[in-house]
């Protein structure tokens, strides 16, 4: 697979709410995770971890994923989720980026940045 058709399956997978199912198909066991905030997690299984927390701590009423722009060995995704958070009922729109790494058919890397961070 080429960055276009990894980025995309990633697209299609989270336009539909389908996290765990796009990580599990593109991520590599080896996965570097870094917020915007600087702090990150690596491997496969800590970002499932990840996810998991995060979807515990928010109501997702809406998600809409702009995307692939893609480069050589790089995809970036806009996503935009409409979500209250359980810790205080805030609702939210969470407006961010995430760039991604390719190498050989898997994403090694993925930085995510905020709008207005």
């Amino acid at each position: 697979m080429n960055v276009s058709e990894i980025g995309q399956g990633l697209v299609d997978l989270c336009r539909e709410g389908k996290f765990d199912e796009a990580m599990a198909a593109y991520y590599a066991e080896g996965i570097v995770s870094v917020e915007g905030d600087g702090s990150e997690v690596v491997g496969l299984v800590a970002c499932e971890a990840k996810g998991a927390d995060w979807i515990a701590n928010h109501e997702v009423h809406g998600i809409e994923v702009e995307g692939p722009f893609c480069g050589v060995n790089q995809f970036v995704v806009r996503f935009k989720l409409d979500v209250t958070m359980k810790s205080n009922g805030q609702r939210i729109v969470a407006d961010e980026v995430g760039i991604y790494t390719v190498e050989g058919d898997k994403i090694v890397r993925e930085v995510f940045l905020f709008a207005g961070m």
